[in-house]
């Protein structure tokens, strides 16, 4: 099978395989694109929570960035998780050169366990400079409730803080509606001209460890593939609820979804 399309990851490296990079390169490969990556930290983490993080000095993370896109040029780009204010700075100009219009932000925050994994100048740029210049936002709760400054405690609250989003210059909003205690999962989709609300039953399950990077991911190879954004998002949501469904159960913590959810080995592999 050839891949449909090419998908440039920049994130950070996961050690325990469930979210991060190693998410994101899975979710692309199991929809059938090729995926590409600029590392922008490493992680020592299991499913009980975050050890280390060393980051990965940005001049090198734009290199991977240029050097890779000058070779293989990527139809979308998935962004993850940026620790610094100089790592947004490096990876906007990176951008400005690529020039490649397809970009999905997961703006990663916030670790599964509660460790905070970027600091306050970089929030500042993040909302300043780099939600102008992507496609899309993917947010949780905890992740809008810190860019909007505004506390989420239902669906009218999500619809409000995405127009605030929307009025910082994001292109188009998707605020994902886990944490909310409801017994229906509503994710949020907001652009200048339309909103969705996508409903669908909640799965109750400690086993969510890398959902959001698995979503941004998934939304990244759709679009890339020529869906629109809004059927890109509800494709990518149905993914990983079955991917959460289908959840494979390791470790003592946050257990990784199933990433090869979509995929069938044919008879003569097996």
């Amino acid at each position: 099978m050839k891949p449909n399309s090419k998908i440039l990851i920049i994130a950070g490296s996961d050690s325990s395989g469930g979210a991060g990079v190693q998410a994101d390169i899975k979710t692309v490969t199991a929809l059938g694109s090729y995926a590409m990556t600029a590392i922008t930290a490493v992680t020592s983490q299991n499913t009980t929570g975050v050890k280390s993080i060393v980051a990965v000095p940005s001049r090198e993370i734009s290199k991977q960035i240029e050097f890779t896109s000058k070779d293989i040029k990527p139809h979308a780009i998935k962004i993850g998780m940026l620790h610094s204010a100089e790592v947004i700075n490096a990876v906007l100009k990176s951008l400005n050169k690529i020039s490649v219009k397809k970009i999905i932000l997961d703006p990663v925050m916030i670790a599964k366990g509660g460790t905070k994994l970027i600091d306050n100048r970089s929030i500042k740029i993040l909302k300043s400079k780099l939600i102008k210049k992507v496609s899309l936002i993917t947010p949780n709760i905890p992740e809008t409730e810190i860019l909007t400054k505004k506390k989420i405690f239902s669906v009218d609250d999500m619809i409000s803080a995405a127009k605030i989003l929307i009025d910082f210059g994001a292109k188009n909003v998707l605020i994902k509606g886990g944490h909310l205690k409801s017994r229906i999962m509503y994710d949020i989709f907001i652009s200048k001209n339309e909103m969705s609300v996508f409903k669908n039953k909640k799965i109750y399950t400690k086993n969510t460890h890398g959902t959001g990077c698995t979503l941004s991911s998934a939304i990244a190879t759709y679009y890339s593939c020529g869906k629109t954004l809004k059927k890109s998002c509800e494709m990518a949501i149905k993914y990983v609820n079955h991917s959460i469904g289908t959840e494979p159960n390791y470790g003592k913590g946050h257990g990784p979804i199933n990433h090869l959810s979509t995929i069938n080995i044919n008879k003569k592999f097996r």
